[in-house]
């Protein structure tokens, strides 16, 4: 055994107390390879999970596997409300209870409900694999609600969906060239918080309309409250329970609030028509449901019907109503398309953390371009144009940073098709306090 002195003890001790140039680097490096083969000698995840965390980055944006795919799942019960309301604002039961074209031609709410949950799974999946980023697309609801209560007046629906395409054909191209981006930068803050709040006043007043609680007049003021002035009858009343409790746990922020009102205003309308049975409304009864009768009879799950896709007129419209005219209606599905996505997935990208200093995020351009794309999908299927969803908000919220959300979503979405039956049983009183409710 070596015995050192006093004097060399101290030298020891301080080289290894303070290391310094090479010394500390030599030692960092020591230190380094000693912990990466302490984690060596763990198990290795599954290969799998291994090429899933490549592939989406998961672990480089701070996230992991569970977080995921909870924020995944999180984010289609925010969103899982279109695929209820999608069929009720474009689609009906019978022609006497949809929006008809000008040819008399309506949309089925059930082939509408199976495109809706198609679409917007396919366009969310391939979102998440392009672009990687954690947003969901689904049919958006100033553009259908457009659709329904203007275009189709002066065209029929496949026209209409024609004119849907021609929009994100030319929102693709826009993405391409880059000049979606600049076009974006250099409109005013100012107009475009004005088109958002435009858009949305928009979808408010229609879902006041469709639930009866201000209707048209035959003279006079362009609206009234309910009919001549009273809303006294039931399906309103459930209408305004349905405002209020959608609008508490929405300003309350609890995940798949609007989801979770919908269900709960559907049972109540359910309990209702079966102890009074109102009845479906008419002439002879004005105070009657006004789409259709919340009793649940048949099988809640069906295969879905795909009739829809494909069904599409491309340039009917302008042989109808003129080519100065169906421009018009172009640009003014294109003009709420643009703005409303730029700003949605700007506010997602920043709440995700993965926004630069200048708003833009990684694959931009990309992003741009799949979401153009849910355009073309949506109007070649009759579900309307897919966008992105701030209700995306709450999945990033709960942890998702990565397109494997999006995946996620977009698996869950695909399964909604087969619960079509039950877009039936939601009255639209139910449906338009949700139009209300996301309005702002």
């Amino acid at each position: 055994m070596t015995i050192l002195d006093p004097a060399e003890m101290r030298t020891a001790t301080e080289k290894q107390a303070a290391p310094s140039g090479a010394g500390q680097t030599e030692a960092r490096e020591k230190h380094t390879a000693t912990g990466l083969a302490q984690r060596g000698s763990s198990p290795k995840p599954p290969a799998s999970n291994s090429f899933l965390d490549r592939f989406f980055q998961i672990t480089k944006r701070g996230s992991t596997l569970a977080r995921e795919f909870r924020g995944g799942i999180v984010t289609f019960f925010t969103m899982a409300y279109i695929v209820i309301l999608n069929p009720l604002i474009l689609g009906g039961f019978s022609a006497q209870n949809a929006p008809t074209d000008v040819a008399g031609g309506w949309l089925s709410a059930a082939q509408v409900g199976a495109v809706t949950g198609l679409t917007a799974g396919v366009m969310t999946v391939l979102f998440g694999l392009i672009a990687n980023m954690p947003f969901g697309l689904a049919a958006g609801l100033g553009i259908n609600s457009f659709l329904a209560v203007a275009v189709i007046h002066e065209v029929t629906w496949p026209e209409a969906m024609g004119l849907v395409v021609i929009n994100g054909i030319l929102i693709v191209l826009f993405g391409v060239t880059g000049a979606r981006t600049a076009i974006f930068k250099a409109v005013p803050k100012e107009l475009k918080a004005a088109i958002t709040v435009g858009i949305g006043l928009f979808i408010a007043f229609i879902g006041f309309v469709d639930s009866g609680f201000v209707r048209a007049t035959k003279g006079g003021p362009p609206v009234q409250l309910g009919n001549d002035g009273s809303i006294t009858s039931i399906p309103t009343l459930v209408f305004i329970v349905g405002l209020l409790v959608m609008g508490i746990l929405v300003a309350r922020k609890i995940q798949g609030g609007l989801l979770i009102g919908i269900v709960a205003t559907t049972v109540l309308a359910a309990v209702v028509e079966a102890v009074m049975h109102i009845g479906p409304g008419s002439a002879a009864n004005p105070g009657g449901w006004h789409l259709n009768t919340p009793v649940l009879s048949g099988q809640l799950v069906s295969a879905p019907d795909f009739s829809l896709v494909g069904h599409f007129d491309l340039f009917g419209s302008f042989s109808r109503i003129g080519g100065l005219a169906a421009t018009m209606l172009v640009f003014t599905l294109v003009f709420t398309n643009f703005f409303d996505a730029m700003g949605t997935m700007t506010g997602l990208a920043k709440s995700a953390g993965v926004a630069y200093k200048d708003g833009t995020f990684p694959k931009l351009k990309s992003a741009f371009i799949v979401e153009g794309l849910g355009a073309v999908a949506g109007g070649a299927t009759s579900g309307s144009s897919n966008t992105v969803y701030i209700d995306s908000a709450a999945g990033i919220g709960e942890g998702a940073r990565t397109g494997l959300a999006s995946v996620v979503t977009g698996l869950l979405f695909l399964g909604s098709m087969f619960l079509t039956p039950l877009t039936s049983v939601v009255p639209l009183e139910v449906a338009a306090a949700a139009l209300v409710v996301v309005a702002p």
